[in-house]
């Protein structure tokens, strides 16, 4: 299995790294491309390196090579995930402004008729959020917002970021115990 996944200049980048984590736990082949506006929020969020949120992909291109093969529809990929999605990179998907390789390659995932799963972060919404999410939404891709749920009774926020990205998982049809299914009344 081959999934491309973005980190982009939202806060919750978090839900990203825990994402290659799993992908990689699991030996599932990753793409991994970070805009610019991450790598701060990076640093700032995780203490870490973009470097370091590298480590955890197989394959890593930067933002402004659209000559990487994620750029063609010839490149067969299982999906993509834009975790966190920022409401500029929102923007571009919706409004088709492939200006570098996380636009592009959500464009190709569209044209393609390939999975492609937003997790916005941001809240409050605007209306014009709201009306790129619905149009996204009505060709087909999944908008999944950074919105844990408590039925499962987290304890610490790590649960909280592992129900969301147990969510991204059954998205992509990717089996996991990240978080207790609800199953009715306790």
């Amino acid at each position: 299995m081959k999934i491309i996944v973005a980190i982009t200049g939202a806060s919750g980048v978090i839900y990203g790294k825990r994402l290659l984590e799993v992908l990689l736990d699991k030996s599932i082949d990753t793409y991994l491309i970070v805009s610019e506006e991450a790598k701060e929020i990076i640093e700032n969020e995780l203490s870490l390196k973009k470097e370091d949120i590298e480590r955890l992909a197989n394959h890593v291109y930067q933002i402004n090579d659209l000559s990487s093969p994620l750029s063609s529809g010839s490149f067969i990929t299982d999906g993509m995930v834009i975790v966190p999605c920022s409401a500029k990179t929102l923007a571009g998907i919706a409004n088709g402004y492939s200006e570098n390789l996380i636009l592009r390659a959500a464009e190709v995932m569209i044209k393609q008729g390939r999975k492609l799963i937003l997790v916005p972060r941001e809240t409050p919404v605007s209306a014009i959020q709201l009306e790129n999410m619905l149009k996204l939404s009505r060709i087909g891709v999944v908008i999944l917002p950074a919105m844990p749920a408590f039925y499962h009774h987290p304890k610490k926020i790590d649960d909280l970021v592992d129900f969301i990205v147990g969510k991204i998982l059954d998205s992509l049809n990717i089996e996991h115990n990240l978080f207790k299914r609800w199953s009715g009344r306790y």
